[in-house]
C-alpha cells in the first residue's frame, strides 16, 4: 500500500513538473513577443498609413466610405480615438450619400466603441438618438448588438445589485432582438452564445460552439485571440489549468502579434500568474498591458489593470517585508557563527605565533634561492639569444664574404677588360682620324651598338657569376610563386629580367632607381615588375622580397 502511494505521488511530481516546464516555454514565446512588439507595432503603422494614403486620394463618396470603414478596423484594436474618428467620418460620408442604413450602422459601431472604452453615457445618447425604420438587417442587428453591449458593460461593472438586475434584463431584450438579423456565425453571436452557455454551465455547449467560432477565424488573427480568449475560459470554468493557460498564451501572443492595444488576455494572464506567484512576470506583463490601454486610450481597461498594479504591489510588499525577517534571522546566525569563528581564531593565532618565525626563515631562504634562480636562468636566457644572434650573423657574413669575394674578383677582371677596350678604341678612333676617315669616325659613334653590346656582355658576365653563386636561386624562388607565376630560363646560365631584378634584391640591391640605372630601365619599369612577380606570391606578398634576400643562405 505505500509503495502504491509514494508511486502515485512520484506521476503526480513527475506530470506536475512536465506542465511547469511547458508553460515555462510558452511564456518565453511571449517574451520574446514582447521584445518584438515594436517590429509589430511598425507593421501595423505600415498598412495604416497605406490606407490612409488612399483614403486622402479617394475622391469617390462610396469609395471613400469603404476606405473610413477599413481604417476604423485597422484602429479599432490599436488606438480608439483615431478608429472613434473613422467611425465619424463614415457617418459624415453616409450622410453625403443619403445611405440612411450605412449611417446607422456607423452610428452604432460608434456606440459600441464607446461602451467598451466606459464612455456609457456617451454610448446610450448616440443609440437613443438613432431611428432605424427602413434600415436593412445587418444594420438594425448591429444596432441591437451596440444596445446589448452597451447593458453588458454597464451589468458587469455596477455595484448595485438592483442595477445590474435591470441591465441584465435589457441586455437580454436587445439580445434576442439582435439574434434575429445578424448571421448565426457572426462573431458576436458566437461570443453571446458562448456567454449564455457559459452562465448556465453548459461546458459541453460551449466548447462546441467555441469550435464553431474557431472554424470561423484565422489561426494567429486578432478575432483569433478573442476566440482563443473564451476557449480559456471554457477550460479555467472545467478546471483543467494546463488548457486555459495554453489557450491563455495563444491569444496574448495573437493579441501581441497583430499590434492590439486593448489587451484583454495579457492581463488575465498576468493576474494568473500573480495568483501563481510569478510576482516579477506579472509585474512586467501588466507594465506593458499598460503602455499598451494607455496607448489605445481605454480608462475602462486602465481601471483594471491599476486594480491589478494594486494588488502586485502589495503582494511585493508582503514578500519582501518575509524577506527581510528571512534575512534579519539570518544575519543573527552569522553573527553568533563570526563569534565562534573568532574564538577559535583567537586560539589558533597563538598556537601559530611559533611557527611563524619558521615560516618567516625559510621564507627568506626560498626567496634568496627563488632570486638566484631566477637571474640564473635570465642568463641562460640572455646567453641563448646572444649565440642565436651571433650564429645568424655569422651565416650572414659568410654568405657576404663569398659574394664579395666573387664580384670583387669579377669586377677587377671586367674593369682590366674595359681599359684594353678602351686602348683599343683609342687606337682605332686615332687610326681613322690620321687616315681623315671622319664619316665611319661619326657612323661609328652615332650608333648603339657598341653601348647594346657592352650592356648585353655585362648582363651576362652578371647572369654567370649569380648563377655560380646560387646554382639552386630559380628553383629556389619558383618555390615562393604559385604555379601560374612560375619563371624559367630560356637560355642555360641566362636569367630573364624577372630574375635578373630579383637577383639584385638577393644581393641586398632593393632600391628600384639602383636596379633600373644597372639595367637600364626606368624606375617604373622595374615597380611593374616587382609588383606583378610579387602578386603571385604563395604566402603573404608583404613578406615575398624578404624571403627572397634568404635564398641560399645557411640554415
Amino acid at each position: 500500500m505505500r509503495l502504491l502511494t509514494f508511486l502515485l505521488s512520484l506521476i503526480s511530481s513527475v506530470a506536475l513538473l512536465a506542465q511547469n516546464t511547458s508553460l515555462t516555454q510558452r511564456l518565453h514565446e511571449v517574451d520574446r513577443a514582447i521584445e518584438e512588439s515594436p517590429r509589430y507595432v511598425a507593421q501595423r503603422e505600415v498598412r495604416i498609413t497605406e490606407a490612409r494614403k488612399n483614403y486622402g486620394a479617394a475622391r469617390q463618396t462610396a469609395g471613400k466610405y469603404e476606405l473610413a470603414l477599413q481604417l476604423y478596423e485597422l484602429y479599432k484594436p490599436f488606438v480608439s480615438d483615431s478608429a472613434i474618428f473613422f467611425l465619424r467620418e463614415g457617418i459624415r460620408l453616409s450622410d453625403q450619400m443619403g445611405d440612411r442604413s450605412a449611417a446607422v450602422y456607423c452610428r452604432s459601431l460608434l456606440a459600441i466603441r464607446c461602451a467598451n472604452i466606459g464612455m456609457y453615457d456617451e454610448a446610450l445618447c448616440i443609440l437613443d438618438s438613432i431611428h432605424i425604420e427602413g434600415v436593412d438587417s445587418l444594420t438594425r442587428g448591429t444596432f441591437y448588438a451596440a444596445y446589448n453591449n452597451v447593458y453588458n458593460e454597464l451589468a458587469y461593472y455596477t455595484r448595485l445589485d438592483l442595477m445590474r438586475s435591470n441591465y441584465l434584463d435589457k441586455a437580454q431584450t436587445y439580445e434576442e432582438l439582435m439574434v434575429k438579423y445578424l448571421s448565426p456565425t457572426s462573431e458576436t453571436i458566437l461570443m453571446r452564445r458562448e456567454q449564455r452557455a457559459q452562465g448556465e454551465r453548459r461546458f459541453d455547449d460551449a466548447m462546441r460552439i467555441n469550435d464553431e467560432w474557431m472554424a470561423t477565424v484565422e489561426e494567429g488573427s486578432h478575432p483569433y485571440a478573442l476566440a482563443a480568449l473564451y476557449r480559456y475560459i471554457e477550460f479555467k470554468l472545467q478546471g483543467d489549468s494546463v488548457q486555459m493557460m495554453n489557450w491563455l498564451v495563444e491569444s496574448v501572443l495573437a493579441d501581441i502579434r497583430n499590434a492590439a492595444m486593448d489587451q484583454g488576455s495579457m492581463w488575465e494572464l498576468a493576474n494568473e500568474l500573480m495568483l501563481k506567484g510569478d510576482i516579477e512576470r506579472a509585474s512586467r506583463y501588466i507594465n506593458f498591458t499598460s503602455d499598451c490601454a494607455t496607448r489605445y486610450g481605454s480608462r475602462q481597461r486602465l481601471w483594471q489593470i491599476g486594480s491589478l498594479l494594486n494588488d502586485i504591489a502589495k503582494t511585493y510588499k508582503e514578500k519582501s517585508e518575509h524577506t527581510t525577517s528571512q534575512l534579519r534571522l539570518g544575519l543573527i546566525a552569522i553573527s553568533v557563527l563570526v563569534l565562534l569563528l573568532l574564538c577559535a581564531l583567537f586560539f589558533l593565532h597563538r598556537r601559530n605565533r611559533q611557527l611563524d618565525v619558521a615560516r618567516e626563515a625559510l621564507h627568506d631562504t626560498n626567496d634568496r634561492l627563488a632570486a638566484l634562480n631566477d637571474e640564473l636562468t635570465s642568463a641562460n636566457e640572455q646567453l641563448s639569444a646572444t649565440n642565436g644572434q651571433l650564429a645568424v650573423l655569422n651565416a650572414k657574413l659568410k654568405d657576404a664574404n663569398n659574394v664579395k669575394d666573387e664580384y670583387i674578383g669579377r669586377f677587377l677582371s671586367l674593369c682590366s677588360q674595359y681599359i684594353d677596350k678602351l686602348d683599343n678604341y683609342r687606337k682605332m678612333v686615332n687610326k681613322k682620324m690620321k687616315n681623315k676617315e671622319y664619316d665611319d669616325l661619326f657612323h661609328l659613334t652615332k650608333s648603339t651598338e657598341l653601348k647594346e653590346h657592352e650592356i648585353e656582355e655585362l648582363n651576362q658576365n652578371f647572369d654567370s657569376v649569380f648563377l655560380h653563386l646560387f646554382p639552386n636561386f630559380v628553383n629556389d624562388f619558383n618555390a615562393l610563386l604559385q604555379p601560374d607565376y612560375q619563371v624559367s630560363l630560356k637560355e642555360e646560365n641566362r636569367l630573364s629580367t624577372d630574375l635578373r631584378i630579383f637577383a639584385l634584391i638577393r644581393l641586398g640591391i632593393d632600391d628600384s632607381s639602383k636596379i633600373a640605372e644597372f639595367l637600364h630601365y626606368s624606375v617604373n619599369t622595374i615597380y611593374n615588375y616587382r609588383a606583378r612577380i610579387k602578386n603571385g606570391a604563395l604566402d603573404n606578398r608583404d613578406q615575398f622580397e624578404r624571403k627572397v634576400k634568404e635564398i641560399g643562405m645557411p640554415e
